[in-house]
């Protein structure tokens, strides 16, 4: 579906956004502000830019990957390593509402801009900020990415199969969760400056935000010191929940309760096995599940996947195809709820990008801005401060945008 210009204004219509961050920690939660309404003006190196600019399958030019997370907000270059630059992000913050930036902890106060000095300069600030591992503690100058993350979070040691290797998760996952953190923490602090006035710095980290999804699995090693066990696809505390084979490939199916067990045994003529002490109730079926995966692979592999699927649904047992991407997308359950989008962008063509996973009645989000070029809005936002054309020569001149 072609992303279309809004006719109403966002949630967040009015609230500027300076951004400084890149690669995808930053851009994601930025992008996500942007969709609902706000002003995002994203702040690149003269030259080449955010890095992700250059990286990914290129297609007429642009970076697809760069696209992702880069929608909805305008390009303004700045060398911040420059003085001239430094005062020009400091007349930006005078009108803006939100700061956010992903640089190790002490970048930003290396260039005039410590916590102390935005407080007492911009007071109405909400300052957003991600990082590797915190502000605080003995790992906060360490670099991290997300595969740092997943592995020191414990959330790889909870993935994988139970003889194998710890396992990733393929998506950026740890970026992604902080940014959506980011994300909420910065509207709570505008809902706070709404009544009190103040701004606020808000925080979250890669690794935090992993730790923080690890739900149940931490809440089971608190409770009992034991670290869980790896279970590849299974459910580490239920069974039957799963992958099963059916004759053409692979059925997830998720019954979460005793009664949707019932419902499972009942639909596959295999209700009797209530009866058999090994899987009476959840704790013998986890004792047992090797047996009892046995006996429904054996009913399961006589049918094909979709039969399975319309036949399981019916029954009111939750279960799904595990899809690959382009099964996903052609899903049409996917394309009714508009999950991909393609943008127009011009002489570059339409861009393919994930849509809105938030669905809002009165003012949803929506496409304000297609994915900006480098320095596409620099002259216009700049005028936007007052600067005359002759003055924006001169700081092109010198390399400042």
């Amino acid at each position: 579906m072609e992303a279309s210009f809004p006719s109403a204004p966002g949630s967040l219509a009015g609230i500027r956004v300076i951004d400084l961050t890149r690669v995808i920690s930053g851009p994601f939660c930025t992008q996500m502000l942007g969709d609902h309404g706000a002003d995002v003006i994203k702040v690149e190196s003269p030259g080449k830019g955010d890095v992700v600019r250059g990286q990914g399958n290129m297609v007429n030019g642009e970076s697809w990957y760069f696209a992702q997370f880069n929608r909805n907000k305008r390009s303004l270059t700045l060398d911040l390593r420059s003085d001239e630059g430094k005062q020009i992000l400091n007349r930006l913050l005078e009108g803006a509402d939100v700061l956010v930036e992903n640089f190790r902890p002490g970048v930003l106060a290396k260039m005039g801009l410590d916590d102390d000095t935005l407080r007492e300069r911009f007071p109405r600030l909400v300052v957003g900020r991600i990082n590797g591992f915190g502000a605080t503690g003995p790992y906060r100058d360490r670099p991290a990415y997300d595969f740092i993350a997943q592995a020191m979070s414990g959330f790889m040691g909870v993935n994988g199969p139970a003889d194998g290797e710890p396992m990733r998760a393929a998506p950026p996952i740890s970026d992604m969760v902080a940014s959506q953190n980011l994300a909420f923490g910065i509207c709570a602090a505008l809902v706070r400056r709404a009544a009190t006035g103040q701004g606020e710095i808000v925080e979250t980290a890669l690794t935090n935000g992993l730790i923080a999804m690890l739900g149940y699995l931490a809440a089971e090693y608190f409770a009992t010191d034991q670290i869980p066990a790896r279970t590849g696809n299974d459910h580490p505390m239920l069974y039957p929940y799963g992958l099963f084979k059916a004759s053409d490939g692979e059925v997830a199916i998720a019954p979460s309760n005793d009664t949707m067990v019932s419902r499972l045994l009942k639909a596959l003529d295999l209700l009797y096995l209530l009866d058999d002490p090994r899987f009476a109730d959840n704790a013998q079926r986890m004792a047992n599940r090797e047996a009892l995966r046995e006996i429904l692979n054996g009913v399961i592999e006589q049918r094909r996947v979709d039969d399975w699927i319309e036949h399981l649904n019916r029954a009111g047992v939750p279960c799904g195809r595990v899809h690959d991407l382009r099964e996903t997308f052609a899903d049409p359950q996917v394309q009714a709820q508009q999950m991909r989008l393609e943008i127009d962008q011009g002489d570059a063509g339409r861009v393919p990008v994930t849509g809105f996973p938030v669905k809002m009645r009165e003012a949803p989000p929506a496409l304000y801005h297609r994915v900006p070029r480098l320095g596409e809005h620099t002259r216009e936002l700049l005028g936007e401060l007052g600067m005359t054309p002759s003055e924006l020569d001169v700081l092109l001149a010198r390399g400042v945008i």
